[in-house]
């Protein structure tokens, strides 16, 4: 086993494919489970690669070296989303006004509720401003934290766990308040869970996926221009 941790920690290579490895076996439980939003692979992934992180004391940087690739990739596969939503193109113009109300009232309750339950708790301001950005795709969001003061590491953190709770539990919230259409599940998914989010709509159904990617992107969008604006009126 000491042959295995050393292994690990002097090589980038087998770090990334554990990676993959551990995101393979969430996909394959969440694939038998019936595609239960509570076996969300992701999560069932960054336990793994935690676990192992911290039991084979293997630093962050050195995981990082490995898992690079990963994180450059995800610029591809968010202009990829633009695939599905040109799919849908006439239905998003049809659904405009829609579309600009609940992407507002999405964005405003993200921000408000943020800083009301961190004020509530007397989280200092940094704390405040990466809370703030928490609903929105993490390279925007850690830019917008990191601009206002905040925290950008803590910010990526609160992404992750945004999204993977939006995603495990918002088809459940949504199915519970009787929505069926699959545009609204998508636009809701997309603006509440970010990327993790818009995959689980992806999964779920082409329609939902389309909505889900229009809705992170433009959600991201509006944090970054609305948040700035909100945070110097209350607190500048």
């Amino acid at each position: 086993m000491t042959d295995i941790w050393t292994y690990l920690q002097d090589s980038p290579l087998a770090l990334l494919t554990m990676t993959l490895a551990a995101y393979q076996f969430g996909a394959f439980l969440y694939q038998r489970a019936g595609m239960h939003p509570l076996l969300n692979p992701v999560l069932i992934a960054i336990v793994i690669v935690v676990a192992v992180l911290l039991t084979g004391d293997i630093p962050y940087a050195t995981y990082f070296e490995g898992a690079q690739i990963i994180h450059f990739l995800l610029g591809p596969a968010t202009v990829a989303l633009a695939i599905p939503l040109y799919r849908q193109f006439d239905r998003v113009r049809k659904s405009a006004i829609a579309i600009v109300v609940s992407l507002l009232t999405g964005c405003f309750t993200a921000i408000f509720s943020a800083l009301a339950i961190g004020a509530v708790f007397g989280a200092s301001n940094e704390t405040l401003i990466s809370l703030a950005a928490k609903s929105i795709t993490s390279p925007v969001a850690m830019g917008v934290a990191e601009q206002l003061g905040g925290l950008p590491s803590l910010t990526a953190v609160l992404v992750i766990s945004t999204g993977i709770i939006g995603a495990m539990f918002g088809p459940i919230v949504l199915n519970a308040l009787g929505l069926r259409d699959w545009a609204a599940h998508g636009f809701g998914l997309g603006t509440g869970g970010g990327g993790i989010g818009t995959a689980r709509a992806i999964q779920v159904n082409e329609t939902a996926g389309a909505f889900a990617g229009l809705a992170m992107g433009l959600n991201a969008l509006a944090t970054a221009i609305f948040l700035p604006i909100i945070w110097h009126l209350i607190f500048g």
